[in-house]
């Protein structure tokens, strides 16, 4: 018996990979998180038991896993987007460690990366920025020292804050001194649901923006010159004077 935890993406149910999919099909024991999960994604599943994590604390839901365990059951433990980025399931690892209950990580595709493919970016441009800082709002979650907003914008790489749209006069007022007003920000929300949504802008004006849209939870902030670049060199892979490995100098 194995408990997977299997990344179910940002919410398309057709951004799940192979291997996840199979698992949610296969498993006698499904527990996904509801209230950031689509039914959608485990259509066509076989099995015995479907339980809503949304509504469980920590507790009841490592009594769900010890109970399959015991049973000889696979269970599907289905996450957001990737789970090994803000999935709380260190906790849920940890539980399982000291029970001797064996697990499997299946990765997923992030909501960071849903939100390049919908804003057609690529989040690493030569000489505009090649570090992707991935974070999010510290709201009611302690940050380590070193790690509040101010510290990682003094870097001016691209980055991605989660859990923020409810704070964004917060956060515009500690990215400003290191991005500056002109900066490009976007703030998706619901990146490849349905109901999909963003808004893009300048640090200046983005709050006004977002307030407009009544963006108020689930949404992505993406800050950086890579959303609106203008000119910038071409990476060396494709350059014809370029030599690798696969390609002799042209």
């Amino acid at each position: 018996m194995t408990v997977y935890f299997i990344g179910a993406g940002p919410g398309d149910p057709e951004l799940i990979t192979v291997k996840g999919q199979r698992l949610i099909r296969s498993c006698p024991v499904i527990l996904y998180a509801g209230s950031l999960v689509p039914t959608a994604v485990l259509e066509g599943h076989s099995a015995e038991q479907v339980i809503n994590s949304a509504e469980l604390h920590l507790e009841q839901i490592i009594a769900h896993l010890v109970q399959a365990h015991s049973r000889g059951l696979h269970v599907a433990r289905v996450h957001s987007g990737d789970p090994s980025l803000y999935g709380a399931i260190g906790e849920q690892i940890r539980e399982l460690r000291v029970r001797d209950i064996p697990f499997e990580i299946i990765p997923g595709v992030t909501a960071t990366a849903a939100c390049a493919a919908l804003l057609e970016s690529e989040l690493t441009l030569p000489k505009v920025s090649q570090t992707l800082i991935l974070t999010r709002y510290s709201g009611r979650a302690d940050m380590p020292d070193g790690e509040q907003l101010r510290d990682l914008a003094r870097h001016r790489a691209t980055m991605a804050i989660h859990l923020g749209v409810s704070h964004i006069a917060r956060i515009v007022e500690e990215l400003l001194p290191h991005y500056g007003p002109d900066c490009p920000i976007a703030v998706v929300h619901r990146a490849s649901w349905p109901d999909q949504d963003w808004v893009k802008g300048r640090l200046a004006d983005i709050e006004e923006l977002v307030r407009a849209k009544g963006y108020r939870r689930t949404a992505l902030i993406v800050v950086g010159e890579v959303l609106d670049p203008g000119d910038f060199s071409d990476a060396a892979l494709y350059r014809a004077s370029h030599a690798h490995l696969y390609r002799s100098n042209s």
